[in-house]
């Protein structure tokens, strides 16, 4: 099993015991191919829920540009939201899950 696979699976137990969800691997794998590098590096692997500026990145790159989304209050409704259910005081909240998760919320499985 090579690094990626074990991150995906990691991903997808968050998935499972944070939200009671069984993720559809093939997609998850596809956010997580998407998102590049930057699944091994720790910093960036997670996302900040209580960084304004990191936040007004997800909605940015990932909603508005990768997604195709329109800006609007949905967008932070939505984000928020995921972000209280994964736990304010859970420190790594894995940016291919919330990535993922949103992917969902929207029904953009297209995308990918």
């Amino acid at each position: 099993m090579n690094q990626r696979d074990i991150l995906i699976e990691k991903y997808a137990t968050e998935l499972k015991e944070k939200f009671g969800l069984t993720p559809d691997l093939k997609l998850l794998t596809q956010v997580a191919i998407g998102l590049g590098p930057s699944i091994y590096k720790p910093d960036a692997a997670t996302i900040s829920s209580s960084d304004p500026s990191e936040i007004a990145r997800v909605k940015t790159n990932f909603l508005i540009n990768k997604l195709g989304l329109e800006d609007s209050a949905m967008l932070d409704t939505a984000i928020a939201d995921i972000l209280n259910t994964y736990g304010a005081s859970n420190r790594k909240k894995y940016r291919a899950v919330v990535y993922y998760l949103l992917t969902m919320h929207f029904g953009k499985e297209s995308v990918y």
